[in-house]
């Protein structure tokens, strides 16, 4: 499995953003509620979900979409299970630590 993969930095402030390799220049909706899974945010590089859950075990800030990189967060206790939304059926969430 492979997920895309991007670190925004701005104010020393490190925030991951990373989906399912398949979810990538999508658009989720479900009434109201829309999320834009674009390439400027999460468009990065192309990892093994691996590789990835490296990253997000050592960022401070992330947010992630997909069934594979949510599920394999909730195993690896990165976040809770109930922390998850889900719109139209695809998982996601963020993390912030303070």
């Amino acid at each position: 499995m492979k997920v895309y993969l991007k670190i925004h930095r701005r104010n020393d402030i490190d925030t991951v953003a990373c989906c399912d390799e398949d979810l990538l220049n999508r658009v989720i909706t479900e009434g109201i509620l829309r999320i834009e899974i674009n390439s400027s945010f999460y468009g990065g590089d192309l990892l093994s979900i691996d590789q990835a859950l490296e990253i997000l075990k050592e960022a401070s800030y992330f947010n992630i979409v997909g069934e594979n990189i949510t599920n394999k967060a909730i195993a690896l206790q990165l976040l809770p299970k109930d922390g998850v939304r889900k719109i139209n059926s695809i998982p996601m969430a963020m993390k912030m630590r303070f």
